[in-house]
């Protein structure tokens, strides 16, 4: 049975991707809404059935009372007995199968679905945000609204059902049944009701900002606290435990304040509803009791227009904190919305092919881009690079060597030129296909809290168990390998690297970054200081390994250490965003230009400061 109610929606099925989702929250709701529509009908159905035989049973109680009072109990039993015996039938067969339907629709369908559902959408629509979206806001605070909107809207979803459409024909039916027992006795209901209705706009109108606000700094100290954790090493090398105590404290404190405005509304809210529920029950109990000392009532109406009135003052407050739930759960999906609902800020284009690389022929053509400044990054560069040229990137810090590099793996869009792959423009082809044929070697390689194994394998997830293994033969990682245990006892390949690989020594991390590319073996390799955690003993094995992986290969090799890069084919000298000079090594030694000074001014292999080369130029 549970499977069967289970299986009504599948979170995962397939659905229409947008790059800008709606932003406002009833049309972002109807999105998810849409594959539960002949579910959630049936659950509506389902409450309104449970509501209105629960009314009916309080009339009933009422009717059976006055024919308990009308006779003697045998001729009651004749004249009675084969109803009574229908409705004891069914309360205790109808009644528990209806139940068990709208609870199970809503326990095992909806629920567990509906949440997962929008976690999984709202994931797939954040891992399409280019890396400048990421690097502009806390991971914390991503995660964190991406982990508690679910849960919201499910709860939003239940208070619904449980309690907004369960409420609303308890109190149609009531009214009903004291307007058929007395039309008078529906007037302190119809006068109730309606301050009711009042309380409950108020109410709304006020928690719903304030429940977006505490949400928003709750996010805040996730981030905040998150932030702490991801950088430890920092803050334990730079002894500042207070100072992030401090830190953490003012969102902390920041979100007290958000909750407790939010807590003094429904304090207020409860003080209210208790004033509106006693003139409920004194209103309706009393005038009751005064038509039936006129004889215009009878007991059983007395008896089932009192116990009406208290089942509503005590579903009142159900309903009331049910509402409160409901507008402080739509709270958080407004907040979480925020993030989920952003555009996507760098798509494909409309007719987007998949990057057919032929050869691995590069062109670059008037590229520029400023991060939208008037100055900084690229300034105009042109350049082409052959199918298999191997190309040395030097230059200062700040000459647009990272800008170049972002560009070309398509983590931003330049803001004027452009960037061919065997003719192909790359903002013309797929984001996917065109990273597919590049491997790239960062100076910091992070990896993913998995195993060994799971990290290099993402370089080439289909790679067989020998492959992987030869790659890290390769990368020089094989051995210390063989020596790692993590925390729960797994050694080698299945031992867990940590947060970001925080387990292992600088240049371990760089081994296996460089193993996963070496896998990957795509046509176009990048390394970014591909070297630079290394010792000397292991840059000298890897710079051979890395060589013999450059075979056939389009490369760009950005380095500050420039004998890393002295055998390249060629080498391109950036300053200021653009070309300066270009040439073999020994070409631009004997020009005796930047790349010369640059030379003469290593110590230890690396580029000198700006201050130096400066210095330099002025002598």
């Amino acid at each position: 049975m549970f499977r069967f109610f289970e299986g009504l929606v599948d979170p995962y099925g397939p659905y229409e991707q947008t790059d800008t989702p709606p932003r406002r929250l009833w049309p972002f709701l109807k999105e998810y809404v849409r594959p539960f529509r002949g579910v959630f009908a049936v659950t509506g159905v389902m409450s309104i059935i449970m509501a209105a035989m629960d009314v009916a049973l309080i009339w009933y109680m009422g009717r059976l009372v006055d024919v308990l009072a009308s006779d003697d109990p045998s001729s009651v039993w004749a004249t009675y007995g084969g109803e009574i015996i229908a409705v004891a039938a069914a309360i205790l067969l109808l009644k528990p199968v209806l139940a068990g339907v709208g609870v199970a629709l809503l326990h095992n369908t909806i629920l567990p679905n509906f949440g997962t559902m929008i976690r999984f959408r709202a994931h797939a629509h954040v891992l399409r945000q280019p890396v400048g979206w990421f690097e502009s806001d806390f991971a914390g605070r991503i995660a964190n609204r991406i982990m508690q909107t679910p849960p919201a809207a499910g709860d939003a979803v239940f208070q619904t059902f449980d309690a907004m459409a369960f409420a609303s024909v308890t109190v149609v039916g009531s009214g009903l049944m004291l307007a058929e027992a007395d039309p008078r006795l529906a007037l302190p209901l119809v006068i109730w009701f309606g301050l009711y209705v009042l309380l409950v706009r108020w109410t709304i109108r006020h928690a719903g900002p304030a429940a977006k606000a505490s949400s928003d700094a709750r996010s805040a100290v996730t981030g905040r606290v998150v932030d702490a954790y991801t950088n430890i090493h920092s803050v334990k090398l730079f002894a500042h435990h207070d100072r992030e105590i401090a830190y953490a404290t003012e969102a902390i404190e920041t979100a007290r304040r958000k909750f407790q405005f939010e807590m003094r509304i429904v304090t207020k809210m409860d003080i209210l509803l208790t004033l509106l529920n006693g003139f409920l029950i004194v209103a309706v109990t009393g005038w009751a009791m005064v038509l039936w000392y006129q004889g215009q009532a009878s007991v059983g109406t007395v008896a089932a227009a009192t116990a009406l009135v208290l089942r509503l003052n005590n579903m009142t407050y159900w309903i009331m904190w049910a509402t409160s739930s409901l507008v402080q759960a739509l709270g958080v999906v407004a907040e979480g919305m925020e993030t989920i609902t952003h555009p996507i800020g760098l798509t494909d284009a409309r007719d987007a092919r998949p990057l057919a690389l032929r050869e691995g022929r590069i062109e670059i053509r008037d590229l520029r881009h400023h991060y939208g400044r008037d100055t900084g990054g690229l300034q105009g560069v042109t350049l082409t690079i052959a199918p298999g040229e191997r190309i040395g990137l030097v230059g200062r810090s700040g000459a647009g060597k990272s800008t170049l590099v972002k560009l070309m793996l398509r983590l931003a869009d330049p803001e004027g030129g452009q960037i061919l792959i065997d003719g192909q423009d790359i903002t013309r082809v797929t984001q996917e296909s065109l990273r597919r044929q590049i491997g790239m070697v960062q100076q910091d390689s992070s990896l993913l809290h998995r195993s060994i194994r799971d990290n290099i394998l993402y370089g080439r997830p289909d790679a067989t168990e020998v492959e992987m293994v030869e790659a890290a033969r390769r990368a020089e990682a094989h051995d210390f390998i063989h020596t790692l245990e993590d925390q729960e006892g797994r050694t080698g390949y299945d031992a867990q690297v940590g947060e970001r690989g925080v387990k292992l020594s600088g240049g371990q991390r760089q081994r296996i970054g460089i193993a996963r590319v070496i896998l990957k073996d795509a046509p176009i390799l990048i390394l970014d200081e591909a070297t630079s955690a290394l010792d000397s003993e292991a840059e000298a094995a890897i710079q051979k390994t890395l060589y013999g992986v450059m075979a056939g290969k389009t490369v760009i090799a950005i380095a500050h250490r420039l004998s890393t890069i002295a055998a390249m084919d060629r080498i391109v000298v950036l300053d200021e965003g653009r070309v300066a000079e270009t040439g073999t090594h020994d070409e631009l030694l004997r020009k005796g230009g930047l790349y010369a000074r640059f030379w003469a001014r290593q110590s230890g292999g690396f580029i000198g400061s700006d201050a130096e080369d400066a210095g330099e130029a002025a002598e």
